[in-house]
């Protein structure tokens, strides 16, 4: 098979162009439900922890819906192969409903963990299989203008987490982050049910059992290494060691087992076709670039510009508007020309520029000017995500679809987490360098010894705390939060350009009229 494998279905039978626009809206909203989920608790966590107890766990919140969600892409991208994706889609959003009730009424710790378990599980389904059901509702000349709308949703549910985790914990309550998707579940699941109409498949249920438990396995371990690994243990602590082993191990098994086995949950000859090779490591890229810096953007300006947590995640607005505009913008101009290898190609060229932009960064810089580097960044992001995906998606059969966007999300998400936790090991070590001269600096003076001693090392900094420091020790601790994560961004910037070379060998396909 080339990479212009074509597999033709008429668009009308499965779903009349009347009923497309309701299903793209119902796909959106189980994709905003999925990736909203992912961060709504990152700045409700020290409160949860007090109502719940169990601080010995709280980074499990997080935790167990990441781990939930990247395990359940591939394979619910195979199962969308085998069965059909409607009752698919269906049930992944009822479990989410059924996860967001459990933990709106979680009265412990352990409960609400498994609440986000499963939450994860289904989110990530929802978001494999929306995109999956695109690829089935549209062609892909099409489809680009709808994968363009998508790449503007996950914008905003990626900024507006952390947001609406803030207002809630400040206002009705955290539980409440649970309760909202209880109505958007719902008529995700009606407008689904009432309007969404495929063709049957021959049911073929042959799912590679070896292959998802070495996957899992593997999964776990890694993300639980770079999870937990610099914080909750050292990285010497023989638990990390252990896992990175077993990671290590079960990456092994699971590449051999893929080779194998008739009908493998991750086909490891779709690397045969160049177009996914090298969308695949671009996507990897942009997972690194993007989760990596957006981890650590709200604590930046929290600390340097002493501003609330809610306000920092409004101060994510201007990159949310810039891929929200730019995604839309390229993918209707996909639709209307059929031409899409250059926009992933400028998207990486415009990241590039934007994370070397954001490492001139001093704390003098104004707000305007840091909010304008930041939509160059939401930019870069628009012209890159879905993007990548559709060149994934126009390379195979419709009939492999799902395995192959599973897949693309899988390393993706991989890459995100794990790019995160190098993004932090990076940053907390250059910031406790930094803090290392120069609160001692200003507290010498100050004179005051208390204050030395109410600092301790610097390990329990909080906004607050800075903000009732002298003045001169906010600018000192401020000082040192600029001069360590700016470096950062100038050493990503370099691997933006890496993914821009790989592009360059992306074969331009045409987008097929037929579905």
């Amino acid at each position: 098979m080339s990479d212009d494998a074509t597999y033709t279905r008429p668009l009308s039978p499965s779903a009349p162009i009347r009923s497309v626009g309701v299903i793209i809206a119902a796909l959106m909203l189980s994709t905003f439900m999925s990736s909203l989920g992912q961060m709504i608790f990152a700045t409700a966590l020290p409160t949860i922890v007090g109502e719940l107890g169990g601080i010995n766990h709280m980074s499990w919140v997080i935790t167990a819906f990441l781990l939930g969600q990247t395990i359940s892409l591939p394979i619910f991208g195979k199962l969308g192969d085998l069965l059909d994706r409607k009752p698919l889609f269906i049930g992944a959003n009822a479990l989410f409903v059924l996860g967001s009730v459990l933990g709106a009424c979680a009265t412990n710790m352990s409960v609400l963990i498994a609440a986000r378990a499963l939450q994860g599980i289904a989110g990530g389904a929802m978001m494999i299989l929306s995109q999956a059901i695109t690829a089935e509702v549209t062609t892909p000349r099409t489809r680009g203008k709808y994968m363009g709308i998508m790449g503007a949703v996950f914008g905003v549910s990626s900024v507006l987490g952390p947001v609406l985790g803030g207002w809630f914990t400040d206002g009705p309550g955290w539980r409440w982050g649970m309760w909202l998707n209880l109505p958007l579940g719902l008529i995700a699941i009606g407008a689904i049910m009432y309007f969404l109409h495929l063709p049957r498949k021959e049911q073929k249920f042959s799912l590679d059992w070896m292959g998802t438990a070495t996957m899992a396995i593997a999964t776990t371990a890694l993300v639980l290494v770079v999870t937990w690994g610099g914080h909750e243990y050292d990285w010497s602590d023989p638990i990390i060691l252990g896992l990175i082993a077993v990671s290590v191990a079960f990456t092994a098994l699971l590449i051999v087992v893929e080779l194998r086995v008739a009908d493998p949950l991750i086909p490891l000859s779709m690397f045969r076709y160049r177009n996914f090779t090298l969308t695949t490591l671009a996507g990897i890229a942009v997972g690194v670039l993007m989760f990596g810096s957006m981890a650590y953007l709200p604590t930046y300006i929290q600390m340097v510009h002493h501003m609330s947590p809610t306000n920092a995640g409004l101060m994510l607005i201007p990159m949310m508007l810039g891929m929200i505009v730019t995604s839309i913008v390229v993918g209707n101009v996909v639709t209307r020309t059929g031409k899409y290898k250059i926009f992933p190609i400028v998207g990486q060229i415009v990241m590039a520029g934007a994370f070397f932009l954001l490492g001139s960064l001093t704390p003098e810089t104004s707000l305007t000017v840091f909010g304008l580097y930041l939509a160059i960044l939401g930019m870069g992001l628009g012209m890159s995500m879905q993007i990548l995906v559709l060149i994934v998606q126009n390379t195979f059969p419709l009939a492999q679809v799902g395995v192959a966007t599973g897949a693309n999300n899988f390393f993706r998400q991989v890459a995100g987490t794990v790019g995160s936790a190098l993004v932090g090991s990076m940053f907390i070590s250059h910031l406790h360098d930094k803090l290392a001269v120069n609160v001692p600096q200003a507290l010498a003076q100050i004179g005051d010894p208390a204050l030395a001693q109410q600092l301790g090392g610097g390990n329990s900094l909080t906004p607050g705390m800075v903000d009732s420091l002298p003045e001169l020790l906010q600018n000192a601790i401020g000082l040192s939060y600029n001069d360590a994560l700016t470096p950062v961004f100038v050493m990503l910037a370099p691997l933006s350009l890496v993914a821009m070379f790989v592009l360059l060998f992306v074969k331009e396909n045409t987008l097929r009229e037929t579905a």
